[in-house]
């Protein structure tokens, strides 16, 4: 009895290591900043919730050395997935920061839950506003399938790190600027017209200060855009998060073949 409690216990570390290392990255809103105690419970829930895929408990027990290098192959390969998630969320803030400064709110500024540093307003709001989201499409529910499935292919010990799946992840994180950057496009392009039509207002009638006039033009005009485009967000965001989770289920499925 008291050998297979141990080896069940030993069942728990690494399915518990595997998921608190995507917790590190993954974008649930307010974890960062609460209790260490409510993070520490819900990586133990998670962990105690995926007991159905736990892997087999390890014949005979591993030595400490082998358990310790287990729990950090468990731990790199969470960090990997939610490493991968993190990249996907992440490009609302990259486009954010690409027209948040011609747009003029780069000088607003508000205190960020995520760092609780000060933070322009657009990004804050892309932030809640990808974690939304992230809710809404049921990432959540597909990464904890990853997790849940990841066992049938990579049993404890068995995952290591290689130019193949750091080179997907690369792929990702380079897919994050190229989407941010899409997505900052129409607001973008918008505020150049502006910038072009004050331009030539002002040369034609030199004596007019539009220069007062940029500023709010210029907000109100990006906020207009962002309305109208928020549409073609939900579209773009849901074909990011369908390649990311592809590349995911493809990465853990080559080892089965």
């Amino acid at each position: 009895m008291g050998g297979e409690l141990q080896a069940l216990g030993l069942s728990f570390l690494l399915v518990l290591a595997r998921v608190g290392g995507a917790l590190v990255f993954v974008p649930l809103p307010g974890i960062r900043q609460g209790p260490q105690v409510a993070r520490v419970l819900l990586a133990v829930s998670l962990a105690l919730a995926m007991y159905p895929a736990w892997p087999e408990p390890p014949e005979p027990a591993p030595d400490a050395a082998r358990m310790a290098a287990w729990l950090l192959a468990e731990a790199a390969f969470g960090l990997s997935v939610g490493l991968a998630v993190a990249f996907l969320n992440e490009t609302f803030a990259v486009a954010a920061q690409i027209f948040g400064l011609p747009a003029g709110y780069s000088y607003a500024a508000t205190i960020d839950p995520a760092t609780e540093a000060d933070s322009a307003v657009l990004l804050v709001m892309a932030q809640f506003l990808a974690s939304l989201l992230f809710f809404a499409l049921g990432l959540h529910l597909e990464t904890i399938r990853i997790f849940a499935s990841s066992y049938r292919w990579w049993p404890p010990g068995a995952w290591m790190a290689s130019a193949a799946s750091a080179q997907g992840v690369i792929a990702l994180g380079a897919g994050m600027f190229s989407l941010g950057l899409r997505l900052a496009l129409p607001v973008v392009g918008l505020l150049l017209l502006a910038d072009v039509a004050l331009s030539l207002l002002g040369r034609i009638h030199s004596h007019l200060q539009l220069l007062l006039l940029a500023f709010p033009v210029k907000m109100l005009g990006a906020l207009a855009m962002l309305a109208g485009v928020l549409g073609l967000y939900l579209k773009l965001y849901r074909g990011a998060a369908e390649h990311t989770f592809r590349v995911l289920w493809e990465a853990m499925a080559s080892r089965g073949g």
